[in-house]
């Protein structure tokens, strides 16, 4: 059966803030693989530190797994206990993630199905607290990955689609998660990397999941995760072992429009020269160059350093400063590059830039 979707799209913050206004809705949020789905129960835990959370693989999961019958001999019954990840048996509200629900066994879903009921929602014979949240996710029909719900399911639910982070929505997302420089600056010169088969004019796209092509691994937020894993212990690697592990990852083009971005890194002058020398220090001149410098400098710099580097950066071209900036002022490091006299000084030369 062929998506409707009215062209009526959400991203995943909007999706978490879904969820949390309306707790006693069960939302559905449906996307292409990799996007970041899964992170939002994360999102939701930080939002509700109160809560318990529990993150259900459906998939992976049989009946035994979701609740099992107690026998009362004074009653001769049985009652349904919840298993114990379900976390509904402490007593607080419980945020509950149902991944990949539309790939589990229909048993399985069946046995899943009392959560989503408007009165007295349960699991076995444990009712949910009135303050948790259930959600699902899963994949879009087009993609073609096995996703199925019965009619009388979607009738209990809100189905929602979660697009798919552009590049720049990401790398915001990535200098504040630890994500390596290199992956940074590449997505950032590459960002049709993170554009999406449904977008149209994406058939020659050798980056990004599509349905129609067979593909071992392809880009996607989850997958430039692991890329970046991989990037940062290259120096434990030999040059082969780390593209065919980005391969694996990425898919062969973009382990190789990567290679360019790991050689920009092994090239450029040390940290400690460019503190030392701000003024001195090699400037790289390829644009690649330039923007892993940015990226690392976003997780390297701190107070003591700021305006060092402010010195050294100010030494390149106008476009790789406000790289720099920008996403440092929106980034966990903003308290740091505002300590900056200089960084200020830059601000308000370039607001209209922030």
């Amino acid at each position: 059966m062929a998506e409707l979707n009215f062209g009526k799209t959400i991203n995943l913050s909007q999706a978490a803030a879904l969820i949390a206004a309306c707790p006693d809705t069960v939302f559905n949020l449906t996307g292409e693989p990799g996007i970041g789905k899964s992170f939002l129960l994360k999102q939701l835990a930080a939002m509700f530190p109160t809560h318990e959370v529990a993150y259900i693989d459906v998939p992976n999961m049989d009946l035994g797994d979701i609740a099992m019958p107690v026998v009362n001999h004074d009653t001769r019954t049985t009652t349904y206990y919840p298993n114990a990840r379900f976390k509904m048996h402490t007593g607080k509200p419980v945020i509950i993630m149902l991944d990949e629900y539309t790939k589990g066994a229909q048993p399985v879903m069946n046995m899943l199905h009392p959560l989503f009921e408007k009165n007295n929602p349960r699991l076995g014979d444990v009712s949910r607290h009135p303050d948790s949240m259930v959600f699902l996710t899963g994949n879009l029909s087009s993609d073609g990955v096995g996703d199925n719900m019965k009619a009388h399911t979607r009738n209990r639910i809100v189905t929602v689609v979660v697009r798919k982070p552009n590049a720049e929505e990401w790398v915001s997302w990535a200098v504040d998660n630890g994500i390596s420089a290199e992956v940074c600056a590449w997505v950032t010169q590459f960002p049709h990397a993170l554009a999406s088969y449904l977008d149209g004019s994406q058939e020659g796209n050798p980056f990004i999941f599509n349905p129609k092509r067979v593909q071992q691994a392809f880009v996607s937020p989850r997958s430039l995760e692991t890329a970046s894993n991989i990037v940062r212990r290259r120096d434990q690697l030999d040059y082969e072992s780390v593209i065919s592990a980005l391969t694996g990852a990425i898919g062969e083009a973009g382990a190789r429009g990567l290679e360019a971005f790991i050689t920009y890194a092994d090239q450029l002058p040390v940290w400690e020269s460019i503190i030392q020398n701000p003024t001195t220090a090699k400037i790289p001149q390829d644009a690649g160059a330039c923007a892993v410098v940015a990226f690392g400098a976003i997780a390297k710099v701190t107070k003591e350093t700021m305006d060092k580097f402010m010195a050294y950066i100010d030494r390149f071209e106008a476009e790789w400063q406000a790289c720099f900036c920008i996403n440092i002022a929106k980034s966990n490091k903003q308290s740091v590059a505002f300590s900056s006299k200089k960084f200020s000084d830059w601000v308000t030369k370039n607001q209209d830039l922030l």
